[in-house]
């Protein structure tokens, strides 16, 4: 019989529809690193999101390996070119939580526009400040998106209702306007832009792209979000971007170095969790109750169309 091993934290329905494709499924979402080497060379598919990466040598061990399926949007924590080169298949669900990456990004924007954190803490502490907390409106911004798949398209929808200009920008695709963004160029992007959001995945060409120089071409102060991948943005650019003016405030779902201790040792911590205009949140955009279960069904309905 054909086995899957899940080595992670996934909703029981995959496990359940993979079953009753005819698969063997061990769900063993405590399992080591370790021992999955010892043992993926009985199985012909695996399962992961984000408990460690599947690099050459897991690739080696999975001797009868044919699919690696991807709980998440992203592909960053997977060897992509060796799975290419031995032909083993790459499933991955970002149509599971997209939705709740746009909504995510919504929330950290009115966050950011309406001084919500600031105000909360003010008034928790005894102050009550108007005129300090007076916020900006969304309607009438021009909103730029980088990356229009699905979490950019998300994004643009839920900003359907706040009477905004939504601009993206795609290096990789071209004729993609439709009724929720209009494509345009990146120089439109940093020319007019009131509030940037990153929507891209982690590659070699985007890992520290958004440096000090990246901002200084913006042309206005912007409202600046990513809820995509934390190594995609220096984060002392985002702080010296705040400090001179360009950057209004920054709402991060994710981070350069995340989790505890080795965020905690990082020389720019410090400043980050003491600055009033970022909202932190820990890479829980796409990670809701709602989207736990969407991603194992839109796995299990892409494994039922592969032929392993």
């Amino acid at each position: 019989m054909k086995k899957i091993l899940i080595v992670d934290d996934l909703h029981p329905v995959f496990k359940e529809e993979a079953t009753a494709m005819g698969y063997q499924v061990d769900d063993e979402p405590q399992i080591t690193r370790e021992e999955t080497l010892a043992r993926i060379k009985d199985y012909v598919g695996i399962a992961v999101r984000t408990k460690f990466r599947i690099d050459k040598a897991l690739f080696d061990a999975a001797v009868n390996l044919k699919f690696v399926a991807r709980a998440g949007a992203g592909l960053d924590n997977i060897d992509d070119n060796i799975a290419f080169e031995r032909n083993i298949e790459l499933i991955n669900a970002p149509e599971g939580n997209c939705d709740a990456v746009g909504e995510h990004a919504t929330g950290l924007l009115l966050s950011l526009m309406n001084n919500f954190r600031k105000a909360d803490i003010e008034i928790r502490n005894g102050v009550w400040d108007r005129e300090g907390n007076r916020g900006y409106e969304l309607k009438g911004k021009k909103v730029g998106i980088i990356g229009y798949g699905f979490m950019g398209q998300s994004f643009a929808k839920k900003l359907a209702g706040f009477e905004v200009d939504v601009m993206a920008y795609d290096k990789y695709k071209t004729g993609f306007s439709d009724a929720f963004a209009r494509e345009v160029s990146m120089e439109e992007i940093v020319k007019f832009s009131d509030v940037l959001s990153l929507h891209i995945p982690l590659t070699a060409e985007t890992r520290q792209m958004v440096n000090d120089e990246y901002f200084f071409h913006f042309k206005k102060p912007i409202f600046f979000i990513n809820t995509a991948r934390g190594e995609i943005v220096g984060t002392p650019a985002v702080l010296n971007a705040i400090k001179s003016g360009k950057v209004l405030g920054a709402g991060l779902d994710v981070l350069q170095t995340e989790k505890f201790p080795a965020l905690g040792e990082q020389t720019w911590y410090q400043e980050l969790a003491a600055n009033p205009k970022v909202i932190l949140t820990p890479h829980v955009g796409g990670w809701t109750f709602d989207s736990y279960r969407k991603i194992s069904e839109v796995l299990a309905e892409k494994l039922k169309g592969m032929n392993f």
